[in-house]
């Protein structure tokens, strides 16, 4: 019997995850108070196979009940229940942009602050995330590559030990992505902007894309960050990190740090690296950050 407990931040993507996990044969169970977890193990156990893949979502949502999921995972430890752990998380931006855009309230703003409300979650959760067995970063994920993610993960029945790398390009005058683990700024190129014709395109057309790429300190630029990555990440892997977010920055975030995360993402995806590109800002007029 493979039995996965899901919790993490509010607002991460668990009600999707549950939905996938059903997809591929698993029993799933919402918000089910810790206490209960080893009475439904037996129940599932006594059913002789036919529930043989369970999917708990335990959070934050049961109040001071949620207090007990620690000891009680301590005890399927000590009863030699094998179970694992899949925890869910997003940046702040994220978060506070799903709830407003969802219009729900956090289970712990109690005063309606958000931000608030996710910081003491995290820290009500910080025990947990150790001991996680997967941890997902569902930030810039799609609902589609999210369903990717659980389905490498539990499909075949094996713990992924791989790495998302997260490519998002941006403007600089719209700020930094607050998520990033390496920035880079793409400024020194040439700024296609300031030629008519390609004013209004993006780093993803083809005279955008030419005209960036064709300068020599764009192909020095490149090799020097993909021979960076190539040592960087293999050794990331070995540490055990799960995801890498890479920012490239230009001034707008539409044409020369598009085009030169769309060239990185070609390279990284056809080295069978798990990849994942966001053009934050590639849609903004270029008239001043968005309030």
């Amino acid at each position: 019997m493979r039995l996965l407990i899901i919790t993490g931040i509010s607002g991460a993507g668990k009600s999707l995850v549950v939905k996938y996990l059903e997809d591929i044969g698993f029993f799933c169970v919402d918000n089910l108070p810790p206490l209960l977890i080893r009475k439904f193990v037996e129940i599932c156990i006594q059913s002789r196979g036919k529930i043989n893949k369970i999917a708990l979502v335990i959070d934050i949502r049961g109040g001071e009940l949620f207090n007990d999921l620690v000891p009680e995972l301590n005890d399927l430890k000590d009863a030699g229940i094998a179970f694992e752990i899949l925890f869910l998380e997003a940046s702040d931006n994220v978060l506070i942009k799903r709830f407003k855009e969802s219009r729900r309230i956090h289970p712990l703003a109690e005063d309606g602050r958000l931000i608030e409300g996710i910081n003491k979650e995290r820290k009500i959760l910080s025990e947990i995330r150790k001991n996680a067995t997967h941890v997902i970063d569902t930030s810039n994920l799609t609902p589609r590559q999210l369903k990717e993610e659980i389905m490498g993960i539990f499909l075949e029945g094996k713990r992924f030990e791989g790495m998302i790398i997260n490519i998002i390009s941006f403007g600089f005058k719209y700020g930094i992505p607050i998520d990033c683990d390496l920035v880079f700024d793409v400024r020194f190129i040439p700024n296609p902007y300031y030629i008519d014709s390609m004013k209004k395109q993006t780093g993803k057309n083809e005279a955008v894309r030419d005209y960036v790429l064709g300068f020599k300190e764009t192909s020095e630029f490149l090799a020097k960050l993909k021979d960076m990555l190539e040592f960087l990440i293999p050794n990331y892997i070995k540490e055990g990190k799960s995801q890498l977010v890479i920012g490239i920055g230009c001034t707008g975030g539409r044409h020369r740090s598009v085009a030169i995360s769309e060239s990185l993402y070609k390279y990284l995806s056809e080295r069978e690296h798990r990849v994942v590109i966001d053009h934050r800002d590639i849609d903004k007029d270029g008239r001043g950050a968005k309030k």
